[in-house]
């Protein structure tokens, strides 16, 4: 095979290429399409409640830094000062951040043997956002903590 053949063959197959998939060659980002489990804040707080109210409460404690330097790795505590017996107890802790692709950070189910209504974990988050706590008790009543974090750089996005 010549020089002149097998560039001739060459041009000829990239020229085929591009016009079959002409998607190649744009430039324009294609939207991300949400996942099963992606939802916003809304859909994920009427999920977890069912749509029953939810009470701002002094016993939940939310504690989160005020400026997360990383987004990455964004520390929480939740501590909820709530007895913890056989039928008055923290049932559930739920992690949630308001702009993220998924609201859901972390879900944690408790039992009155876990003795105390206490998480606490790493998140990410995208940007500067509001992180919120929202407590689920024994008896069916809800209780919601939130704080904003600014993130400097880093996030998920």
């Amino acid at each position: 095979m010549k020089r002149r053949n097998f560039m001739q063959g060459l041009l000829l197959s990239s020229a085929v290429a591009i016009t079959t998939s002409p998607t190649l060659l744009s430039a324009e980002e294609k939207p991300k399409k949400a996942g099963p489990n992606d939802m916003d804040y809304k859909t994920a707080e009427a999920a977890i409640t069912g749509g029953k109210e939810i009470k701002e409460s002094d016993t939940l404690k939310l504690t989160v830094p005020e400026i997360a330097e990383n987004g990455a790795v964004v520390p929480v505590k939740v501590e909820v000062d709530h007895p913890m017996e056989e039928n008055n107890f923290v049932k559930a802790i739920h992690v949630l951040n308001t702009k993220n692709g998924n609201a859901r950070s972390a879900d944690i189910m408790l039992t009155p043997l876990n003795g105390k209504g206490y998480f606490a974990t790493r998140i990410k988050l995208g940007g500067t956002q509001d992180v919120v706590a929202l407590v689920e008790l024994s008896d069916g009543t809800f209780l919601k903590a939130a704080k904003s974090v600014k993130v400097t750089i880093g996030g998920c996005g």
